[in-house]
């Protein structure tokens, strides 16, 4: 099966799996809607007629006016029968009305009318209670089936995480090793991957070249030639862009795709100096100027398409006697990347409503005016709290990391008093330090000056900077939080006296999804990524120092406004 046709099952399965929960969240909600519809415009307005029936019994004296009310209510009422029993407690109450006006003295009927009306009543709160329940019985299966197919679709695209790079890895990384085996001309060299794709067609005609290129080594030279010309031609098939320069940085071949990417002919550039063809060719330049492994976006194919440059040294006895730039074309695997960005901001934005509204439920339960609540049921409230708040920060960091990933990250800047932001923040963690009896000690320069910045922004980084200091500090312990003007810079440090981090681990610490090897697993790994976006997006810096029993000092710095 073609890689392609891989993806677009995987995404037409998901697609259809989104579409069922999407008609299954609304069959659902159209469903509790027709249900409170039933109760307010049935049984609710028949209580509305019975009030105001009874109101106009207890006029006194029992008028016209309010016979004339009775009697309106009354056809309203007659034209509202739902429930059983209701049409002939209703009959039994036009008759003794009827009563009533040919005898308005008759106190019989009113206590009649009265019975009467009490039976309706009776009858219509007891539905509104049974629809009630059936109105909770139809949120709990909505739950429960938007619950399974929620699971079966992370379960899926868990599954696709983590199975596809393997996909795309493992055929890429052989490849690799036969293109250098081959450069350091080992042609023996055979590359056993077995994937009936693209990536298949690819290591077949690799092991295709490589079958032949052993061959020319032993063939004699018209052979050779001959030889030569169909490695050309199977470099040609190539789906990649191949460009290949000698140790003088000479073009020696360009493949088709290389030449449309290029927009040059083969026959303009062999053999000409690649930084001339650089001076009047954009990509050319970009490619001999940029690094390994960069991201390439180029329009081809009629659309904008994204290519990785790779480039292979190559080397006889040690010494460099030429170089290959391979573009791959990784358009579909961007596109993938996109669409999991979407489906995770998506799926982290559907969260934070049930997650808050989990949170509120268990906030009214502790409130002692619903109940009291035994030992046990405090303990389990408390739990569900503590997840609650677990969920709802890690919806938060993956809103946060879908919005870099984007680069759609919205800044309010804005002139901003560092002290505003130092406040904001140690206010936010005081209940934290408190539980654990820890000392906030705030270091602020005198006469700072202000900083544009997004200020919610950068007191969330501070604030994360704090939650993390009090996690790792021993209780009765000390967080310094300093503020001070170096070289034109504000610079924010907190510096804990906790257990510090192994030197080995701060060059990774600001990378998305790390944690440091022996701490809680209970995060995400995002909260110190997010961070260094936040701030480099607002033409700052962020760093951390930390040594083994010696506790860590998280810092960055923003621009101070020039006056």
């Amino acid at each position: 099966m073609q890689l392609r046709t891989k993806l677009t099952l995987g995404m037409l399965f998901l697609f259809v799996m989104l579409i069922s929960f999407g008609i299954m969240g609304i069959f659902y909600i159209n469903r509790l809607s027709n249900d409170a519809e039933d109760i307010l415009k049935n049984n609710h307005e028949s209580l509305v007629y019975c009030n105001n029936m009874v109101k106009a019994l207890d006029t006194v004296p029992l008028g016209a006016d309010a016979l004339r009310l009775f009697n309106d209510n009354l056809l309203k009422q007659e034209a509202n029968v739902t429930e059983s029993g209701e049409r002939d407690a209703t009959v039994k109450l036009r008759i003794d009305f009827n009563r009533l006006l040919h005898n308005p003295g008759d106190a019989q009927s009113v206590i009649n009318l009265r019975r009467s009306i009490q039976t309706i009543n009776e009858l219509n709160q007891e539905a509104i209670v049974r629809k009630t329940v059936v109105a909770r019985t139809t949120a709990a299966d909505a739950t429960m089936w938007l619950t399974i197919i929620f699971t079966i679709l992370v379960l899926i695209a868990l599954s696709f995480v983590v199975n596809f790079p393997s996909v795309i890895s493992k055929p890429v990384h052989a490849l690799a090793e036969g293109i250098k085996a081959v450069t350091e001309k080992n042609y023996q060299k055979r590359i056993h991957v077995k994937q009936d794709d693209e990536f298949g067609e690819l290591i077949n005609a690799f092991n295709i070249m490589a079958e032949k290129l052993d061959e020319y080594e032993h063939s004699s030279l018209d052979k050779l030639m001959f030889e030569k010309t169909r490695i050309e031609t199977i470099i040609n098939q190539m789906r990649d862009g191949i460009i290949g320069f000698d140790e003088g940085k000479h073009i020696l071949f360009l493949n088709e795709v290389a030449q449309n990417l290029l927009g040059l002919q083969q026959s303009e550039v062999i053999g000409k100096y690649g930084a001339d063809i650089a001076i009047r060719n954009d990509l050319m330049r970009t490619l001999l100027q940029q690094n390994d492994s960069t991201r390439l976006k180029i329009y081809a194919d009629g659309k904008e398409s994204y290519f990785s440059k790779e480039d292979v040294t190559i080397q006889r006895n040690g010494a460099v006697i030429g170089e290959v730039i391979v573009l791959r074309n990784i358009t579909p695997f961007h596109e993938l990347d996109v669409a999991k960005t979407n489906f995770i901001a998506t799926v982290s934005h559907e969260l934070k409503t049930p997650i808050s509204s989990i949170k509120m439920s268990g906030s009214l339960l502790k409130d002692e005016r619903v109940g009291p609540l035994n030992h046990e049921q405090q303990e389990l409230l408390h739990g569900i709290q503590d997840d609650a708040d677990r969920l709802l920060k890690i919806t938060g960091e993956l809103l946060n990391m879908a919005q870099v990933e984007t680069g759609n990250i919205q800044l309010k800047l804005q002139s901003v008093m560092p002290a505003n932001i130092v406040h904001e923040a140690v206010e936010a963690v005081q209940f934290q330090a408190q539980q654990k009896s820890i000392s906030l000690q705030l270091h602020i320069q005198q006469e700072l000056p202000s900083v544009q910045a997004d200020e919610e922004k950068t007191s969330w980084v501070l604030i994360n900077f704090l939650t993390n200091a009090i996690k790792y500090s021993y209780e009765g312990s000390q967080i310094d939080i300093a503020v001070a003007t170096v070289n034109g810079h504000v610079r924010f440090s907190v510096t804990d006296h906790g257990q510090g981090i192994d030197e080995k681990y701060l060059s990774r610490i600001f990378n998305r999804y790390f944690k440091v090897p022996g701490t809680e697993k209970s995060g995400t790994g995002l909260g110190l990524a997010i961070s260094k976006e936040f701030i480099e997006a607002q033409g700052g810096h962020i760093q951390a120092d930390s040594a083994i029993g010696k506790g860590s000092r998280f810092s960055f710095e923003l621009p101070a406004k020039q006056i």
